[in-house]
């Protein structure tokens, strides 16, 4: 029997801040969720989408305030066996922030920081995982965004650690580097890239969620006391996209389908970096490609058809010059030769009739 665990796939999605209230308030007016409690721990809520848990909400410990964490999402990838997984990560430069730990009610979770210091979670629930390998719908979560300092180096840890294959990469732009995009179970699931020259953002993911309108999310961030910090942007396949940050500190972004083309978000070529610069730039290669291609065809069908009908009427016309000049030239001889012929013939019937004059004068 083949193995169906989810390993690599991104299972929840978890909110720490400063004011949980607060976010209770601000999310569900941006993404439409609705907040639930935790059947195991009062302190800890549930994010609803359509009745189901999507993620988590809770107070940002003290500890982690201590040590100069802002408020932030943390997603969580599900593994097979979250000791192994974090013995196997730390042997490859990672950090264990929270060593695994068991979860009320069933379940065991480690928080990570990879080898350049972006953090996410490991977890291994006790039934079903959460998520799943289809296109996500409005209010899932739809890509996963690294921004890093290795992004080679972070690319062979996560495919070590996840078994994550990679996609298309794209060209950013002069000195922005590749954007490189990785499949899960046949599907993109997400991107990773350099951070930016002059972005002083540490390494860290960026996750993106469906909404049906990314610009009336960029109109309602303000008012509700949060900033937009990049777009509304469109991105190949003409879907949208915007990143924010909550008044909070907690950067999130939001994705909505292109609704002519109804593509499922991995179908695009899809979102780009936080300080959303790469995706911008993402977005101009593509259509740098298919122009460069276009301009290249054109031109050389045109060039190619009249440069064969030029050829062949120089043909043409060097053999009717030759024709002519075959007629003419025979022309040309044949009068010097009759002229030769009249006149000859005057010469000789004068030098006889002169001969007998001579004659009868004698």
């Amino acid at each position: 029997m083949a193995d169906t665990f989810p390993r690599g796939r991104f299972v929840w999605h978890e909110l720490a801040t400063t004011n949980p209230d607060a976010a209770a308030t601000f999310y569900p007016k941006v993404v439409g969720w609705t907040v639930g409690p935790s059947p195991q721990d009062p302190s800890y809520r549930y994010w609803m989408n359509r009745g189901k848990p999507v993620g988590g909400l809770m107070l940002l410990a003290e500890q982690a305030k201590s040590m100069g964490a802002p408020s932030h999402w943390l997603p969580y990838v599900a593994v097979p066996d979250v000791a192994a997984t974090t013995r196997q990560a730390v042997a490859l430069g990672a950090r264990a922030y929270v060593e695994p730990k068991d979860i009320p009610g069933g379940g065991k979770f480690a928080v990570l920081a990879d080898p350049q210091g972006a953090v996410f979670a490991v977890y291994r629930g006790a039934g079903e995982q959460g998520g799943h390998d289809g296109a996500p719908e409005l209010g899932e979560f739809s890509w996963h965004e690294l921004m890093t300092t290795d992004a080679v180096a972070a690319w062979e840890f996560y495919h070590t650690l996840f078994g994550w294959v990679k996609s298309t990469a794209m060209e950013m732009g002069p000195g922005a580097g590749i954007y490189q995009m990785f499949d899960r179970a046949g599907r993109m699931i997400g991107g990773m890239y350099n951070r930016p020259p002059g972005v002083p953002a540490p390494p860290h993911w960026l996750s993106y969620t469906r909404v049906p309108s990314a610009d009336t999310v960029a109109a309602q961030i303000p008012k509700l006391g949060g900033r937009v910090l990049n777009g509304p942007m469109d991105i190949p396949g003409g879907d949208r996209i915007v990143t924010c940050m909550d008044a909070q500190g907690a950067a999130f972004a939001v994705h909505a389908v292109n609704a002519a083309a109804a593509a499922p978000p991995s179908a695009s070529a899809i979102p780009k970096p936080a300080a959303r610069k790469p995706a911008a730039a993402a977005a101009a290669k593509p259509a740098a490609k298919p122009t460069a291609k276009s301009a290249a065809k054109p031109a050389a069908k045109p060039a190619a058809k009249p440069a064969a009908k030029p050829a062949a009427k120089p043909g043409a016309k060097k053999k009717a010059a030759k024709g002519a000049r075959k007629k003419s030239a025979p022309a040309r001889k044949k009068k010097p030769a009759r002229a030769q012929k009249k006149k000859a013939p005057a010469r000789r019937g004068a030098g006889r009739r002169t001969a007998r004059k001579k004659a009868r004068r004698r």
